[in-house]
């Protein structure tokens, strides 16, 4: 297991592309600055903010991302671009594009170009909010 506590333990990790490589189980305990694509297994944060992700599974307070695909998300805020995973719970999500497998709900808000499911008996609903659909202005 790798613990980082400090910005300059985390650089000390980086590649010359300033990617990160951990093999091991990765705890980061401090408010730092990723440039690049964020791939990993399972991701537990209280905001991320990234061009891309790619993720078996994401448990967030915030996401604010160009891309993200995930085999599960469970989050407070989605605020994204395209969206492609397995399942999606989330308080609020704002995406340009969504695409699930199997169920994708918010308690309050969902607001998108499209959203769809990919299997024949998918379900995508909002529980106590709007589901907005082509809305001018999502990006």
């Amino acid at each position: 297991m790798i613990t980082i506590d400090t910005q300059e333990q985390l650089e000390s990790l980086l590649d010359d592309n300033g990617n990160l490589n951990v093999k091991d189980n990765l705890t980061i305990n401090i408010d730092i600055s990723i440039r690049g694509d964020i791939k990993a297994r399972h991701i537990d944060a209280r905001h991320i903010d990234a061009r891309n992700i790619k993720a078996w599974n994401i448990d967030a307070r915030h996401i604010d991302a160009r891309h993200i695909k995930a085999w599960n998300i469970d989050a407070f805020n989605i605020d994204a671009r395209h969206i492609k995973a397995w399942n999606i719970l989330a308080r609020n999500i704002k995406a340009k594009d969504i695409s699930y497998n199997a169920v994708c709900f918010a308690y309050d808000n969902i607001t998108c170009n499209s959203i769809e499911g990919r299997r024949d008996n998918s379900k995508h609903f909002v529980l106590d909010g709007e589901l907005k659909i082509n809305i001018k202005g999502v990006k």
